[in-house]
């Protein structure tokens, strides 16, 4: 039996739309229980299937049938047919998704579930918590459908700036509008939640400036304190500040020292919530030529302070060549500038790794390969990243971010190409517009900002992408791919800020960059960066990042309190149509995150499937490397290390990491910090 024969034509749906009749649909579901107890007969469920269609035909109603009907009478031919096993898991699947749609309805109310787009449960949860706004009293006053309609219209009214006609505008509202609602880019956080309101503040990262003063240290602290208050993140460096000790003025005093005035900061900070509901989030680096840089190493030693803090030690080529050489490197007193000591760089790199392996910080930011790579030489140093790293930016210097969601454009197994670069084009148009749209917080923080135009694309889904495509991500096949994507995203980017240039002049310091250098119009000083995508990722129902999947089963602690369990579509949906899929497997999967190991799992599976911790960590450390070719600001990667990592494979990890030209490093050895945003099973 090929096709399923039917003379009912349409049906009516929950919310009383009549469609068109599809009887495959009912095939897919019956074939959907039958796959998870195990079963994979088609031509069986596709008879079945039949029976149903024909006893809808004869059922005593005058009016079209319902879904629920259509419900009821597979339920019925099922346990008819002698089918038992089938029924309950189609009955529990039934049963499921009704309660999936009460919580849908139950967020946002029954009137408005239809504006709920393709987000996910979690994302409702997440969008009414934070993102949606609401009166003073708490009650929502859009949807997420609104949501997105408000940020593309206020993102797209920029264009009027350009001297762009109420059409073209229209236009590119409906097209940001349209790579949102797909869920095929999503920008940072802040502009979700604050495009077109009063609060404006767009850009989800500053770098602010410490002068070795008291003036610049709590001047500082307090734009930084505005800066988190309108829901933005900040990085600092610390490394101008004179050591603990050193003498201050003229008078008897002597100075508390960085790591004293990150305590400070921190404290200060931990009072405020990005734009009232997130903890504000900060990177600290100091130099490693700094006098206090052992002090710094260890801050976080304890796990009880600095919790507001990532922190990163600022190393030179000079350092790294003296670890592997085994000879000591000089130490500068930043007050005066003159070398004031000298220590083993083994021995300090030792410290380094060892707390690393402790508590995951501090990270290694290697300085000197970001300012060479850096565009914008002819604009002074980068200090320091924004708060997780994905973004060198040089003093007072903000950053809009955004994300294409890559496992969203596949086509017949295989990338979406053209819809891929009319994403990037969609995407570069926006984040530019964005710029111009943003609140600043100070005055010099709006002149660097735009005298720059910098943002940062990056990607998420990657593993998901990866999975969908059977792409082993720890693999040759894994880097060459990624190697591929990556390239054609920054070609894509680079020829739409091209030609925004050509339409809107190119940004302000572009002679002396290198982009003026080589004869390259650019509308913007860089473009690409890969972020975390922590909360954007969920929304976006898709993994983060350019991360391997942490893991197929697992809780997700989001929003301070709040678990949220998740399981991998792309792998269930795998483990159905290849029939090993049982709710056994998915608990055994849960206690310890992936399937390493289960024999009932395919080998061809296993072997796609892999978790962040099934990876050895120079792989991670390559597709770094390899994605890191073609990003232009730097990429938030965490190379993860199983529970039994030793010391040792840190230390290796963050040489390679060096030796292939990454910007930055950080690693996270399981377990090895107690409020673990990302956990799995006890193995038990």
């Amino acid at each position: 039996m090929e096709v399923v024969v039917t003379k009912i034509k349409e049906v009516v749906k929950r919310d009383g739309r009549v469609v068109e009749f599809h009887p495959t649909k009912i095939v897919d579901a019956i074939f959907r229980a039958v796959q998870s107890v195990g079963g994979s007969d088609k031509e069986e469920t596709k008879k079945i299937a039949q029976e149903v269609v024909e006893l809808l035909e004869i059922r005593d109603k005058k009016d079209l049938p319902t879904v629920e009907d259509v419900q009821d009478c597979v339920e019925k031919v099922l346990i008819e047919k002698g089918h038992a096993k089938t029924a309950k898991a189609f009955i529990l699947f039934r049963y499921k998704r009704n309660e999936e749609r009460k919580q849908r309805v139950f967020i946002l109310g029954r009137e408005k579930a239809s504006e709920n787009m393709n987000f996910s449960n979690q994302a409702l949860t997440i969008l009414e918590r934070r993102y949606l706004i609401k009166d003073e009293q708490g009650s929502l006053l859009e949807t997420p459908k609104g949501m997105l309609q408000r940020v593309a219209h206020h993102v797209a009214a920029a264009d009027a700036k350009y001297g762009i006609k109420r059409e073209g505008i229209k236009n590119a509202e409906e097209r940001f509008f349209e790579i949102m609602a797909d869920l095929r880019f999503l920008p940072n956080s802040p502009t979700l939640i604050n495009a077109g309101t009063e609060v404006q503040q767009l850009s989800s990262c500053v770098v602010m400036p410490i002068e070795d003063t008291m003036e610049g240290i709590f001047g500082t602290l307090r734009d930084a304190a505005m800066i988190h208050q309108q829901g933005s993140g900040t990085g600092f460096s610390f490394s101008r500040l004179r050591q603990k000790g050193d003498k201050v003025g003229t008078h008897l005093g002597v100075a508390a020292g960085p790591v004293a005035f990150m305590q400070v900061y921190d404290r200060a900070l931990e009072a405020i919530k990005q734009g009232g509901v997130r903890p504000g989030a900060n990177m600290a680096v100091l130099r490693v030529d700094h006098p206090d840089i052992i002090r710094f190493i260890e801050a976080k030693r304890s796990q009880r302070g600095l919790k507001n803090f990532n922190i990163s030690v600022g190393v030179t080529d000079k350092f790294m060549k003296a670890v592997l050489e085994d000879k000591q490197y000089q130490l500068f007193n930043p007050r005066s500038e003159k070398t004031i000591g000298k220590l083993r760089a083994r021995d300090v790199f030792a410290v380094i790794t060892q707390n690393a392996w402790k508590t995951g910080d501090p990270g290694l930011v290697f300085i000197d390969e970001i300012n060479r790579k850096h565009p914008g030489k002819h604009l002074g140093i980068i200090e320091s990243t924004n708060q997780c790293g994905e973004a060198p930016l040089l003093p007072h210097e903000g950053c809009v971010l955004g994300s294409i969601n890559v496992a969203r454009h596949i086509k017949e197994d295989s990338i979406d190409w053209e819809l891929l670069k009319k994403t990037v084009q969609a995407a570069v148009h926006f984040l530019d517009n964005v710029i111009d749209q943003n609140k600043y917080a100070k005055k010099e923080i709006r002149e660097m900002t735009k005298r720059t135009r910098k943002f940062g694309l990056g990607v998420m889904g990657l593993a998901d992408l990866f999975c969908c495509l059977r792409i082993k991500y720890d693999s040759e096949e894994g880097l060459q791919f990624a190697d591929k994507l990556m390239s054609f995203i920054k070609e894509s980017v680079y020829s739409t800020s091209q030609a925004l240039a050509e339409q809107r002049g190119v940004f302000p310091a572009w002679e002396g960059s290198s982009h003026h250098q080589a004869g390259q119009k650019m509308r913007n000083l860089c473009c690409l960066s890969i972020s975390p995508t922590g909360t954007i990722s969920i929304l976006a129902d898709t993994s983060s990042g350019c991360e391997p999947l942490f893991a197929l089963a697992y809780q997700r602690s989001v929003l301070g309190d709040t678990e949220l369990v998740h399981v991998n579509k792309v792998f269930e949906k795998v483990a159905k149509e290849k029939g090993f899929y049982s709710p056994e497997l998915i608990r055994k999967m849960a206690r310890v995150g992936g399937v390493q190991g289960f024999t009932d799992v395919p080998k061809s599976v296993r072997e796609i499937f892999v978790t962040s911790q099934d990876i050895l960590p120079e792989w991670h450390v390559k597709m770094q490397a390899t994605l890191q070719k073609y990003v232009d600001n730097s990429i938030s990667k965490t190379i993860n290390f199983p529970r039994s990592a030793s010391i040792s494979d840190v230390e290796q990890a963050y040489v390679l990491a060096w030796k292939m030209k990454c910007k930055g490093i950080t690693i996270y050895r399981d377990g090895s910090y107690e409020d673990q945003v990302l956990t799995i099973g006890d193995g038990a």
